[in-house]
C-alpha cells in the first residue's frame, strides 16, 4: 500500500546578517505559517536532513528547530513517520500552555512531550 504523503515546506528567509541566531530565526519562521493556518493537520514538515540541506544550516540547529516547535505543541513527532503539523497548527494539550510559564520562569530551560509506544505522555525537562 503506497499512500501518498503530503508535506509542508515553510517559506523561510533567514537574515545572515541579524543578530538573531539562526535557529530562532527559522523556528519563528515556520511557526509564523503554521499558525497562520495556510497548512492543514496532519501534513508532514520534511525531514531534518533536507531542511537543513534547503536553508543552508546544519542539521543539528534544524533538530533544535524542530524540538522548540514540538514543545510548542505546533508539531508532533511520529514513530517512523516524521514530524507532523497538528491540527490547523495549533498548540494542543496542557503542555503547550504550561511551557510558556516554565519558559517565562526561565526552569527548566526546554520541556518537551512525547509518547511512548504505548501512547503514554512522557514529559522530558532538560
Amino acid at each position: 500500500m503506497n499512500r501518498k504523503r503530503e508535506f509542508f515546506v515553510p517559506p523561510v528567509i533567514l537574515d545572515r546578517g541579524s543578530k538573531v541566531p539562526l535557529h530562532r530565526q527559522i523556528r519563528s519562521e515556520i511557526a509564523r505559517s503554521l499558525e497562520s493556518r495556510e497548512v492543514t493537520g496532519g501534513m508532514l514538515l520534511p525531514s531534518t536532513r533536507v531542511m537543513a540541506r534547503l536553508l543552508g544550516v546544519s542539521r543539528n540547529t534544524m533538530l533544535a528547530v524542530y524540538d522548540d516547535l514540538s514543545a510548542d505543541g505546533l508539531i508532533t513527532a511520529e514513530r517512523g513517520g516524521g514530524m507532523r503539523v497538528n491540527k490547523a497548527g495549533k498548540a494542543g494539550g496542557l503542555m503547550a500552555g504550561l511551557h510558556h510559564v516554565i519558559q517565562a520562569a526561565r526552569y527548566p530551560a526546554r520541556v518537551v512531550s512525547r509518547e511512548d509506544p504505548d501512547e503514554n505522555s512522557l514529559y522530558i525537562r532538560f
